[in-house]
């Protein structure tokens, strides 16, 4: 479609915007020369229309009937089989859905997204695939994925299997609330402040959020990019290595990826010996003042404790940095997101990679419509990034980026002196959903309050994963082990170590 050039009145008033003030003698000299501009961008959806994919027209999808979706954890079923042979031939997976599936219905959680259908796949699902999955349906997850908890996505709230009246967490909700039921095998989720782990430390799965850029984040809708992140949530750790393995490596689309990028094998690692290895309980993931739970905190120390019965070395460690950096985070998180997520329609400017021009166009679209319908969470956002953009000039986040190598520098210190760091991944059990009339400060709290202990490894990019450590008050804790970049297999093999020990993880009553 032609791009129509602005009038006069259009480009006086576009000047306006920057503080202009052009006579009309100006404005009538720019007004064909800003016309001139757009002919290229006439030719260039020419030329695009010329390598666009084509979405496959062989995947019918379904919106499953409540009766069939007691969770509300599908936001549609399909079936998408794989290669015939891999390692993960006739596992059955569920795709958080703000990854794109071609020819698959996609809503992200959100009115914004709503009735956008991707031409092609994400890297992770063609991976997938490729190692012979078959795609089930994609899981719902919350608001345009900025909640901690399982109540903002408008397709309604997605229940704990444990409780359903609890929360499953999020922003991957459906992920984990599926696969702790058993209505799948395996999971894709994301992350950006801990929405792979803190879902499955509420739900009693394994979650690992990798190492930033060991995964291909192309073809997801990015939230930051500097803090998105895909991963695995599965039952067991072996299931999360293999997954992991699958998904590992550069794809050529991704700046987020490092180009000497050269993965270990995770699965192969488990079942190594772990007696020598070090690991610091980390004193600042524990005690957050109103959020943490003598239950929760306990059930972790005691976790972390057992790790000795391994042949592994505890010690106590202080990290005073842990606490800063989920202010380095609130920042990035806030203006990053209002810049790229919100005002720059998912995708923003000024990186090389693989955009998806539909979903920038549908969401750019929508975004202006449904505006007044976003969650709390995402109106609470988007109204500080924007006026922390216009008073300070997003002063603050170019501080909080240059602070992020720092949290980084002093994490990696951490970790020089032991193998991996232990604290509980979310400070408390799940809480109950809140109503949709509950007021608004209750309905934000309960999708923020849980991000303590995951958000500062988004922004150091640390990989992490979180396994069930035990139950308090008959629901599931989850301890979190965090390694060296893109030492994600010492991560997984002192979790799978962990898991042999304790006699597997358990599953939600009656499942």
């Amino acid at each position: 479609m032609p791009v129509r050039p602005p009038d006069e009145n259009e480009v006086a008033a576009l000047a306006g915007t920057y503080g202009m003030h052009p006579d009309e003698a100006e404005v009538s000299s720019y007004t064909p020369l800003v016309a001139a501009f757009l002919t290229s961008y006439d030719a260039v959806e020419e030329l695009y229309a010329g390598i666009a994919p084509q979405p496959p027209a062989d995947r019918p999808s379904t919106r499953p009937a409540d009766a069939d979706n007691p969770l509300g954890a599908w936001y549609v079923r399909t079936e998408i089989r794989g290669a015939a042979e891999g390692p993960l031939a006739g596992r059955t997976v569920a795709v958080k859905d703000n990854v794109a599936v071609a020819g698959v219905p996609m809503m992200n959680g959100s009115h914004t997204v709503e009735g956008f259908v991707p031409r092609r796949d994400a890297t992770v699902v063609t991976r997938l695939l490729g190692a012979g999955a078959t795609v089930t349906g994609k899981a719902v997850c919350e608001d345009l994925c900025f909640s901690g908890g399982s109540h903002t996505s408008v397709t309604g709230p997605v229940r704990n299997p444990w409780d359903p009246t609890r929360t499953t967490g999020g922003s991957s909700s459906g992920s984990a609330a599926l696969v702790a039921a058993g209505e799948v095998d395996l999971a894709l989720g994301g992350d950006q402040g801990g929405s792979i782990r803190m879902p499955a430390a509420f739900c009693g799965i394994v979650g690992h959020k990798p190492t930033h850029g060991l995964v291909p984040y192309t073809g997801a809708f990015p939230i930051e990019s500097t803090l998105d992140h895909l991963g695995p949530m599965t039952r067991t750790v072996a299931d999360a290595a293999t997954v992991l393995d699958v998904l590992a490596g550069r794809d050529g689309d991704d700046p987020r990826q490092p180009a000497d990028l050269a993965p270990a094998s995770c699965a192969a690692a488990l079942g190594g010996d772990v007696a020598g290895l070090r690991v610091g309980v980390v004193a600042q993931g524990f005690g957050w003042a109103e959020l943490s739970e003598t239950g929760v905190d306990d059930t972790v120390r005691a976790a972390a404790g057992r790790l000795r019965e391994l042949g592994i070395e505890v010690v106590d460690l202080d990290l005073p940095w842990h606490r800063h950096a989920l202010h380095v985070w609130n920042v990035i998180a806030t203006d990053g997101a209002t810049v790229q997520m919100i005002e720059g329609n998912g995708y923003g400017h000024n990186w090389e990679g693989r955009y998806d021009p539909d979903l920038v166009a549908h969401y750019g679209r929508r975004r202006k419509e449904t505006a007044d319908r976003w969650s709390p969470t995402v109106t609470a956002v988007a109204l500080a990034g924007r006026w922390s953009i216009e008073r300070e000039q997003g002063r603050h986040y170019a501080m909080a980026q240059n602070l992020a190598a720092e949290v980084r520098r002093r994490y990696d210190e951490a970790l020089s002196g032991v193998d991996l760091l232990v604290l509980p991944t979310v400070p408390m059990v799940a809480r109950p959903i809140p109503a949709p009339d509950d007021p608004l400060e209750v309905r934000v709290s309960r999708g923020l309050e849980m991000i303590v202990n995951c958000a500062p490894f988004d922004v150091s990019g640390h990989p992490a994963t979180s396994v069930p450590a035990g139950l308090s008050e008959g629901l599931p804790v989850g301890m979190m082990l965090v390694g060296r970049r893109f030492a994600d297999a010492t991560c997984l093999q002192v979790a799978h170590a962990f898991e042999q020990l304790v006699g597997g993880f358990p599953g939600p009553p009656g499942r």
